[in-house]
């Protein structure tokens, strides 16, 4: 808001913009969002953000709704099955269950994906990686 009216103005790379948005995964699933919250603040073209989220907010005007479909390239990036690991059980104390999330001791966070006799599998691959995301964006404020 310029002036207590609402701007014509449309984001352009440097701008500082206020967004509020929710993010789904192809089934349907929410995987994140701020409605009910504060906006998210970010400058535009400073990689605060995934590019694609970047790029779809670009030449949208204050107030206006926008629904956009990024692939994983312009999110997280692709899995890579190389960040897939066995280890074994020995490695860890106390009980490893699938789904929970570790550290390393170098600080790098896995989800564990299996749990055998002697194995623990863990994924390195951050959680959103080879997923195409779905956001509704709203922007709140142009600065």
């Amino acid at each position: 808001m310029k002036g207590g009216f609402m701007s014509d103005e449309i984001i352009k790379k440097g701008d500082k913009i206020k967004v509020f948005y929710t993010g789904h995964l192809e089934d349907g699933s929410t995987f994140d969002t701020n409605e009910g919250k504060e906006p998210l603040s970010f400058d535009v073209g400073s990689g605060q953000v995934i590019k694609g989220f970047e790029d779809a907010v670009v030449g949208m005007k204050e107030g206006e709704n926008k629904s956009v479909t990024i692939p994983p390239a312009e999110a997280y990036g692709e899995r890579h099955e190389e960040m897939v690991v066995k280890i074994p059980k020995t490695q860890f104390q106390g009980e490893v269950n699938k789904g929970t999330m570790v550290s390393s001791n170098n600080g790098m966070k896995a989800t564990v994906i299996d749990v055998d006799e002697n194995d623990v599998t863990l994924d390195f691959n951050f959680l959103l990686a080879g997923k195409t995301l779905k956001f509704d964006i709203k922007i709140a404020k142009i600065n």
